[in-house]
């Protein structure tokens, strides 16, 4: 099956939006610890992408809380679940690691969640910036921390400025 992508300009800088033209498997950031870049093989297609770009504008313009598109990441049953349990944070809001856990019904596997959480393929549409330390503090985040900060402003109705990638 095809690989279809493409680089959306964002405020946060190009996304990498990556699928199968049907449903979306992988959001990547310009920079920060799951910066990516398409694979050699997969096809520059961005009209695969429409809705998708239409909804990230809305999100990103303060017009839209909740994103509506196929999704299809790849991972365990776990990781599902984690990343299923991210999409149900309310916009605007945080939880810790440890409610995150207990949401799903695993109460003592905070680690086991931050693990999975980290590896989210979908960052922003599964809203893993959500998910903030204990202690009330910016844990890591795969776009960087000023992303995560961003994200967290923007859905609070704060204007950030727009981050710089040059």
């Amino acid at each position: 099956m095809n690989t279809y992508y493409c680089y959306h300009d964002t405020p946060i800088g190009p996304l990498l939006l990556a699928g199968d033209g049907k449903a979306l498997s992988l959001l990547g950031f310009p920079g920060g610890s799951m910066a990516r870049r398409h694979e050699s093989d997969w096809i520059e297609k961005k009209s695969a992408f429409k809705e998708v770009i239409k909804q990230l504008d809305k999100y990103f313009a303060g017009e839209l809380e909740e994103f509506d598109v196929p999704l299809a990441p790849e991972g365990t049953d776990f990781q599902q679940a984690v990343w299923q349990a991210l999409t149900e944070i309310p916009y605007g809001e945080t939880w810790s690691y440890g409610q995150l856990a207990k949401h799903i019904g695993k109460p003592k596997a905070s680690r086991a969640v931050g693990a999975a959480n980290g590896i989210n393929p979908i960052p922003v549409i599964i809203p893993c910036h959500r998910v903030i330390g204990s202690n009330g503090k910016l844990t890591g985040f795969g776009g960087g921390l000023e992303t995560k900060s961003y994200l967290l402003n923007l859905e609070a109705g704060a204007r950030a400025p727009e981050l710089n990638f040059a």
